[in-house]
């Protein structure tokens, strides 16, 4: 299909991106939101959290079948549903009243979302001339970099000076607009179609597993985990649900996951280092805002400034890399970006109550770097040696597993963060009582500031849940440090890679 020219181009570029960035700022806009949306429909921050998880489980899950959906419907038909109904569920999270239903929304949100970012890198692909593949990478790589710096204070700005529900509402004048242009530019752009087979029961066993991990890690905390029948009877459920899709999948003649790339070395190596490095990272991205309003009692706007320079020096960088990835050993990427995420996390966990905002924003600026050499190497790394029918099927793989790592992450660190608090007051409180010199001085003060003996205790203990997820915060950027180091000898089990084309990588990236 002959690439397109002039204003054409220009326009279907824009939709695509626009369709992208709306889709990743999804991701990282309710981050920030998060304590807004718990405390209006009256749950916690951490079941809060699962805003943000079942939006990543459900597109976790339903990834897969892109392959399938573009064979039997076309790739513009499946974009252009996507974007609409993408658009549609946005809305309906804006009114959702209750976190059950805004759940649902985002669980359905996330499913119809599977398919919109691998084919709109497909489809800006064909809409350029081979030799300018590196130019729209670029551009669409530059929206997936933006959507992450402009999500968190955007989303903290509309929760302070609007209402959280137009977090979801902005998506629906810019789907609109994505949808309307890719239908005119792209409608006689139709790929061909076929009568595929859908393996059904696969997609059904990777619902289910996938699906009861999540939500057993999510409730875990609420319900002491293994001492509750809920808690054991999912564990079982997940369990054998992957046993019976690992071998359910080995033996299906057209898999909705093909499992043998396992085999491949290079592959295997990859996918478990970016997988436990983006759960590791994104873990951290969900709990410092958390951190940042529970605790220190910063606005949503400030806490999304806080972690919007993350794309600063990744803007910079991002294309350096892209240029030199041929002539680099991607191991060597990747190893550098671990080591700065270490280094990252390792600043963080030394945080204080008295942390000024410029010592927040140097290590979020500093991970920028990171960022930008992370994903497309080690996708690079993965991809290396396989032929071009292989690479679609492998490229969705990585990344299923990659955003399924991304929602446990967040779910075992904000239950690690509670449980850890609960530790360190525990340990606080045994140096307080009203003999010891420190006590009798902060309850002498608060008294003659007008308070009550019971509020006095309220005030220090608010003091000392303060300190305690401090401690505990701590706690988890330091071991999220420890894992970054402990990931790099991963990479190095991979062998080198052979020559690999940076622009299926970068296509594959996100």
């Amino acid at each position: 299909m002959a690439p397109l020219t002039g204003s054409r181009l220009a326009l279907g570029a824009v939709a695509l991106s626009l369709a992208t960035f709306m889709n990743v700022l999804d991701t990282s806009i309710a981050n920030v939101s998060i304590p807004a949306i718990a405390g209006d429909l009256g749950v916690s921050p951490d079941q809060g959290t699962w805003v943000i998880t079942s939006f990543g489980v459900a597109n976790a899950a339903f990834l897969p079948l892109t392959g399938w959906l573009t064979r039997r419907f076309g790739q513009v038909r499946v974009f252009s549903a996507s974007i609409l109904l993408f658009t549609l569920t946005s809305f309906l999270c804006g009114l959702a009243p209750t976190l059950s239903t805004l759940i649902v929304f985002r669980v359905l949100q996330g499913a119809v979302a599977g398919p919109m970012i691998p084919l709109s890198q497909a489809l800006l692909l064909a809409s350029y001339p081979r030799h300018r593949s590196g130019s729209a990478l670029a551009l669409w790589g530059t929206t997936t970099i933006v959507a992450p710096v402009i999500g968190p204070v955007l989303g903290g700005w509309i929760t302070d000076n609007i209402s959280w529900p137009w977090i979801f509402y902005i998506n629906v004048p810019i789907g609109a607009l994505a949808a309307a242009v890719t239908l005119w530019i792209y409608r006689r752009r139709e790929t061909p179609t076929t009568r595929a087979p859908l393996d059904a029961i696969g997609v059904a066993l990777l619902v289910l597993w996938v699906g009861a991990l999540q939500v057993a890690l999510d409730q875990g905390k609420d319900l002491d985990w293994f001492n509750s029948t809920e808690i054991i009877t999912l564990a079982i459920v997940a369990g054998v649900g992957l046993a019976v899709f690992v071998v359910w999948e080995l033996t299906e003649r057209d898999p909705v996951v093909d499992l043998r790339l396992f085999a491949r070395r290079s592959f295997w190596t990859a996918t478990v280092a970016l997988s436990l490095g983006y759960g590791t990272y994104f873990g951290s991205v969900v709990l410092l805002p958390l951190w940042l309003q529970q605790d220190m009692g910063y606005t949503a706007t400030l806490a999304g400034v806080v972690l919007a320079p993350v794309g600063i020096l990744a803007l910079v960088t991002t294309p350096v890399v892209g240029r030199t990835l041929h002539r680099v050993d991607p191991r060597l990427f990747a190893t550098a970006a671990f080591g700065i995420f270490a280094l990252v996390m390792f600043m963080r966990s030394r945080f204080s109550t008295d942390a000024g905002v410029a010592v927040l924003l140097i290590p979020t600026l500093v991970q920028g770097i990171a960022v930008s050499m992370f994903f497309i190497p080690l996708i690079n790394l993965g991809l290396s040696g396989l032929g071009p029918a292989r690479i679609p099927g492998a490229s969705g793989l990585i990344n299923f597993v990659r955003i399924t790592a991304g929602s446990f992450g967040t779910s075992i660190a904000t239950t690690m963060w509670d449980r850890r608090a609960t530790f360190h007051h525990a340990r606080l409180g045994e140096h307080l009582s009203q003999y010891t010199a420190a006590s009798t001085q902060w309850l002498s003060t608060l008294g003659d500031s007008g308070l009550s003996a019971a509020q006095s205790y309220g005030a220090l203990n608010r003091i000392l849940d303060q300190q305690a997820y401090t401690l505990s915060a701590d706690d988890i950027f330091y071991a999220s440090g420890v894992i970054f180091v402990a990931l790099i000898p991963v990479i190095w089990l991979a062998g080198r890679p052979k020559t690999a084309a940076p622009a299926d990588a970068a296509a594959a990236a996100h």
